[in-house]
């Protein structure tokens, strides 16, 4: 029995998972990703994309926090705290993808042939 994959479209089933936020995200980069003349995107690049932009976010907060630890005026606890929810919120939101591909994984590995 031949098993033929389709292609797969990160920002849809992103959509599809409830995480607007994060389909939007790919759907930008792919679109980027396609005006600059690059190959079409793979799965792999998609996510890997996501994953630092997930890391890029909290890298700004742990930024953040060290100013306002030490105590420049120019960061406000405010932004910080908005940040740091975004960040929370991005990370909460790529493992929720994680955890549904390592289960769609599982199904498909328990699947009879």
């Amino acid at each position: 029995m031949d098993v033929k994959l389709k292609p797969f479209d990160f920002a849809q089933a992103a959509a599809r998972a409830g995480m607007a936020d994060v389909a939007q995200r790919v759907a930008r980069s792919t679109q980027a990703q396609q005006g600059a003349g690059a190959v079409q995107p793979s799965f792999a690049t998609s996510f890997s994309s996501a994953l630092q932009q997930v890391s890029a976010s909290q890298n700004q907060v742990t930024e953040m926090q060290r100013q306002v630890q030490l105590g420049n005026p120019t960061v406000s606890i405010e932004e910080t705290m908005v940040a740091m929810q975004k960040a929370q919120i991005g990370f909460q939101a790529t493992l929720q993808v994680r955890n549904k591909l390592v289960q769609a994984y599982t199904d498909i590995m328990n699947m009879a042939v």
